[in-house]
């Protein structure tokens, strides 16, 4: 098996940093800014989108801000890998209802993941608006969904397999496609 990195972790510090204002742009400002990351690393990459926002944006409260969206139960792979561990989803204090919500995962492939996501998303409340940020854009989509915020698009084969580290889950920071 080979890998080669493709992205370090200045270069994804700098996408992260480029996603935060991308949605802040589109947003108009910060104002019922709601990020939603998907377990594991999307959560990670949630956290860290904000900090960016509200260090360039004091007015944002990253802290109440940002919330986890645990989709395991919504997936509909779960009858081939009933072993998925369903983690907790946390929504922040003022809730979804009226909110622009931007959901951010690490890599979007076949968008069956957000599907699943959207679903979740729907027995929690009712968004004025639902936005997606990736890190990873790997093409390959199965479903009708596309990100409104990338960092990166890396074409990739079907048979490759794309492996976002990140510090606080991994030790480093990089994303490796392995073939």
């Amino acid at each position: 098996m080979s890998s080669r990195t493709v992205l370090t972790s200045g270069d994804i510090d700098r996408a992260i940093t480029r996603i935060a204002h991308e949605i802040v742009e589109s947003n108009h400002g910060t104002k019922d800014l709601i990020l939603l990351g998907i377990p594991t690393r999307g959560v990670l990459l949630a956290e860290r989108i904000a900090k960016v926002i509200q260090r360039h944006y004091p007015e944002f409260d990253a802290a109440n801000s940002v919330g986890r969206l645990d989709i395991t139960m919504y997936r509909d792979d779960l009858g081939q890998n009933p072993t998925r561990a369903v983690t907790e989803t946390t929504i922040p204090a003022a809730g979804i209802d009226k909110k622009v919500v931007v959901l951010i995962d690490d890599v979007l492939y076949s968008g069956r993941t957000i599907r699943a996501a959207l679903d979740a998303l729907n027995d929690l409340g009712r968004p004025s608006v639902v936005r997606l940020g990736v890190l990873v854009d790997r093409g390959h989509r199965e479903l009708p969904i596309r990100a409104d915020f990338v960092g990166k698009n890396l074409p990739t084969a079907r048979d490759e397999r794309i492996n976002v580290q990140l510090t606080e889950n991994d030790g480093e920071t990089s994303v490796v496609i392995e073939s």
